[in-house]
């Protein structure tokens, strides 16, 4: 009998399933579960964009686009970042449409390092950075943040450059998953003055941006342009998870290198949804303000509940996480409490220690979910600490 796994590469042997794919799985296949794990808006896309897609699909035929999406698409995205964080990009040459954002990190990271190249990774942070960086066989440089309230200290900055001088990149993601923290832009300046001092990539990972509730959002590529490779995506701002819409921004020198990547990753992203994403970019950019005060106050009831219960939690400024320090009263790693919730409560949570460095003994908490379901966690954290 043939054995053609072991002949496989070392990185894809290598590779770990998503545990937050697995715990998720675990969570739909309990009867009665309360799933607080999904970072997805559990609003419907905006009927407008709904109209456009369907208007597009009645036009037939559909085509292909060019690689980097329909121009009319990059001239959207162009004219929203332009307005809204003051950013500026060429729509024929600086901009790509990709398959989410999902798609860009491993499109842009692909381009930039060779084998053995350094990348710096604070953390905690989203699960994919690790491992595609890996998959490009990068070397992933962490920087644990949890002992400075889950921001990049510029001093912690300086001193892991001086010590990885030739570090290729620097993923930042902001406001961040799982924390929920961000920067403003006073926070982000002196982070600038030291990566401007260094021959190093910034990949901005900046997807929650219209979910920034407390400071205004600061663009890097608005303070760094010459260095940033901006990433972001519709599908939190306008609830389009599910149409796979995001673009990669950057410099034209650049950006021409990056699709050619992106040009052998997918030909291009599907005609319906970019129609879709230009009427949300251009008609509704202003979609998010309705789901952000209603985040806001879910956000508020489930920090309010998490302290009351005696949870330390550092507020959550943007995106729709909640951190929460596990007690240590209750003497559990993360992943024995998130197991016991889910089998005991009928409550999935994910592990904080999922998410990397600095999160273990955390909880992550989506509070992209139903008021009802976030008083019910609550009610079931409660009843779980009593027990």
């Amino acid at each position: 009998m043939v054995n053609l796994e072991q002949r496989l590469s070392d990185t894809a042997l290598r590779l770990k399933p998503q545990d937050i794919f697995l715990f998720n799985a675990r969570a739909l296949k309990t009867p009665g579960v309360i799933n607080m794990t999904v970072g997805e808006p559990n609003f419907n896309t905006p009927k407008h964009i709904q109209a456009a897609a369907q208007s597009a699909i009645a036009q037939q035929p559909i085509r292909y686009t060019v690689p980097q999406g329909k121009p009319e698409l990059t001239q959207a995205i162009a004219d929203f970042l332009a307005a809204k964080y003051q950013v500026h990009y060429q729509p024929d040459s600086e901009i790509i449409t990709t398959i989410g954002v999902t798609e860009g990190v491993f499109t842009t990271l692909k381009a930039i390092i060779n084998p053995g190249d350094e990348v710096l990774l604070p953390s905690p942070c989203f699960t994919i950075y690790e491992p595609d960086i890996l998959l490009n066989q990068g070397v992933p440089v962490i920087i644990d943040t949890s002992k400075t309230n889950f921001r990049l200290d510029p001093k912690v900055l300086a001193a892991t450059l001086k010590a990885h001088p030739q570090a290729k990149a620097i993923i930042l993601n902001y406001p961040n998953n799982p924390t929920g923290v961000t920067y403003t832009k006073e926070q982000l300046l002196p982070l600038v003055e030291v990566l401007r001092q260094y021959e190093i990539f910034v990949i901005s990972d900046e997807i929650y941006s219209e979910l920034s509730y407390d400071v205004a959002h600061t663009s890097m590529a608005q303070l760094l342009p010459e260095q940033t490779i901006l990433l972001n995506r519709v599908s939190k701002s306008h609830a389009m998870t599910v149409w796979r819409v995001g673009y990669i921004c950057g410099p034209q020198a650049i950006m021409q290198h990056i699709l050619h990547v992106h040009e052998l990753v997918t030909t291009s992203i599907p005609a319906t949804s970019q129609y879709a994403a230009q009427e949300a970019l251009a008609n509704g950019a202003d979609d998010a303000l309705p789901m952000k005060s209603e985040y806001q106050k879910r956000r508020d009831v489930l920090l309010a509940g998490l302290r009351k219960l005696g949870f330390a939690v550092t507020k959550p400024q943007g995106a729709f996480y909640i951190f929460a320090k596990i007690l240590d009263t209750l003497n559990q790693d993360d992943l024995q409490l998130a197991q016991d919730l889910i089998a005991q409560e009928k409550l999935a949570l994910l592990p904080g220690s999922f998410f990397g460095r600095g999160g273990a003994g955390y909880l992550r908490i989506s509070y992209a979910a139903s008021m009802e379901n976030i008083n019910l966690t609550l009610e079931r954290l409660a009843d779980y600490l009593n027990k």
